[in-house]
């Protein structure tokens, strides 16, 4: 049966489509496809394939993630650190990739701002106060519109800021100007290299000889180390340290167990609602999110394996079961494998699956948890991903070898490629995924944001002999009340004790409700 050019089969009347529909399937004639005698499980052939003698900020400028502005332009590969940059009040103290960007940050801060309203309320009860005055406070952060309304937060309660960032892939470049263009000294762009990185957070910290910190807002660590390691006599005179990671917390009670820690330290990590929220909530919405926009995959039926079931482990874990992944877990804490249990996982050793497996996250805050063995023994495919906060989790080290070849296949994802055809997905080099490859819900940014401005605030005005030289989690009352200032956005009411309730459980009727050591 032929048509006419001019008529589609979407122009037919019904009754005509299925005569159409049976005309064509009783057609003897085969479609040829191009690629028809292709095996669709044969390895690729190396044609066409890039080398290896590419460095991390080469790879990581070729194009630009959903979460980069759209603004950034992938032909600019110049390194901001070249240019000569000045905002309209005339200041040059910033490193940022464009400042002529600032106005579009300015609406992507106005648009988170509208989702973290506790923080705003913080600011609007404070401001008048101005609890930091006096406060300098050096930050190193991932640098997105969320933590923008933190950092102007600040600002407002009397602080003065300058700011890097803790990953060299989640820059969002108009945000960073926008922040530069209101006066923060901000240095941090999106597919900074290694030396980037550490030059951003010098600058940050000895950039200007009118300035010397006085509080430390950290993400994992690096700056508090690089003040301890480089500027002794800064470090010394801190009044407090902030530290919002499971990395940079470790590396704190390193210090305070070897007797270096000089310096108040507030562990936000580990309060509830940084726990639950930030770790938990966050990761079971943004792993998804990041796998989603980067590869394009379907978890129905894929074989997945989640490395720690901590609380970022407990969200991917959740997140992969209910759209239908076969999930597996790997543990080294026996009550996190019987929760893991309990939850219907199974508990493997991570030798013992990875040739089957379809995906592979990270989630410990450990390093190498996932060897160049573990890489070798991998199914052609496998997507490998790190969803804890520092980057050694993954050897991606190993990989950067001769006899393998990396490909670039869009930003943040590159497919790397041994000898015999076989290829890995390998996200963000290892990474952060989901600040690297795709962003994190604002309300939950919201509610660790609000923690970190408490914390701040507390460590500030504390009198003296209230914290020694250790590591503090934040008080329970504090805690309630990041919750409370939140609960508004859900039209939630609490019911009061009365007195004889609050006497029966030996509470004060205005909290705190629970010890400081709860965390559950």
């Amino acid at each position: 049966m032929s048509l006419p050019d001019a008529v589609a089969a979407d122009d037919l009347e019904v009754s005509d489509r299925f005569s159409f529909m049976a005309a064509v399937s009783k057609t003897p004639k085969k479609i040829q496809f191009a690629d028809d005698l292709q095996e669709f499980s044969k390895f690729p052939t190396k044609t066409g394939r890039r080398s290896l003698s590419r460095s991390i900020s080469q790879s990581s400028t070729d194009s630009y993630s959903s979460v980069a502005s759209y603004t950034d332009s992938s032909d600019d590969d110049s390194s901001p650190r070249d240019k000569q940059q000045t905002s309209s009040k005339g200041s040059s103290d910033f490193c940022v990739k464009n400042i002529k960007q600032a106005e579009f940050g300015r609406r992507e801060i106005e648009i988170a701002e509208q989702e973290m309203t506790a923080l705003i309320s913080l600011k609007k009860r404070a401001q008048g106060e101005k609890p930091l005055a006096g406060a300098k406070i050096v930050g190193c952060t991932h640098i997105t519109a969320q933590i923008g309304v933190l950092i102007e937060t600040l600002c407002a309660l009397g602080a003065q800021c300058r700011w890097s960032a803790c990953n060299i892939y989640s820059t969002q470049n108009e945000v960073a100007a926008a922040l530069a263009e209101s006066g923060v000294a901000v240095f941090a762009w999106k597919g900074e290299s290694e030396d980037d990185f550490w030059w951003c957070i010098d600058r940050s910290v000895n950039g200007n000889s009118d300035w010397q910190p006085n509080m430390i807002l950290d993400d994992g660590g690096d700056l508090t180390h690089w003040v301890y390691k480089k500027y002794l006599n800064v470090y010394k005179k801190i009044q407090g340290i902030v530290e919002e990671s499971v990395t940079g917390v470790h590396r704190l009670y390193q210090l305070s167990k070897a007797g270096k820690l000089c310096v108040p330290a507030m562990n936000v990590n580990d309060s509830v609602t940084k726990q639950k929220f930030d770790n938990l909530y966050c990761c079971r919405e943004s792993i998804l999110d990041g796998l989603k926009r980067s590869t394009d995959v379907m978890f129905g039926g894929k074989q997945v394996i989640v490395c720690g079931y901590g609380e970022v482990g407990k969200g991917c874990c959740a997140a992969l079961k209910a759209l239908g992944a076969v999930v597996h877990v790997t543990e080294i804490d026996p009550i996190c494998a019987l929760q893991a249990c309990m939850e219907g996982f199974r508990v493997v050793k991570l030798n013992e699956i990875i040739r089957q497996v379809d995906v592979v996250i990270t989630c410990t805050g450990n390093k190498n948890v996932v060897t160049r063995e573990h890489l070798d023994r991998m199914k052609n495919g496998c997507i490998v991903c790190n969803m804890g906060h520092s980057n050694t989790e993954i050897d991606v080290a190993s990989l950067r070898t001769p006899e393998l070849t990396w490909e670039r296949i869009r930003s943040q994802v590159d497919h790397v490629i041994w000898p015999d055809g076989k290829r890995i997905v390998l996200l963000a080099e290892g990474r952060l995924l989901n600040l690297s490859c795709s962003t994190i819900p604002t309300f939950v940014r919201s509610i660790t944001a609000t923690t970190e401005a408490l914390a701040l605030i507390e460590l500030y005005n504390a009198p003296e002999g209230r914290y020694k030289q250790d590591v503090y989690l934040l008080p329970k009352k504090m805690d309630e009340y990041v919750a409370s200032l939140h609960l508004p956005s859900f039209d939630a009411h609490l019911t009061e004790l009365n007195d004889d309730q609050a006497k029966y459980l030996g509470l004060n009727k205005n909290g705190p409700f629970k010890p400081n050591y709860y965390r559950y």
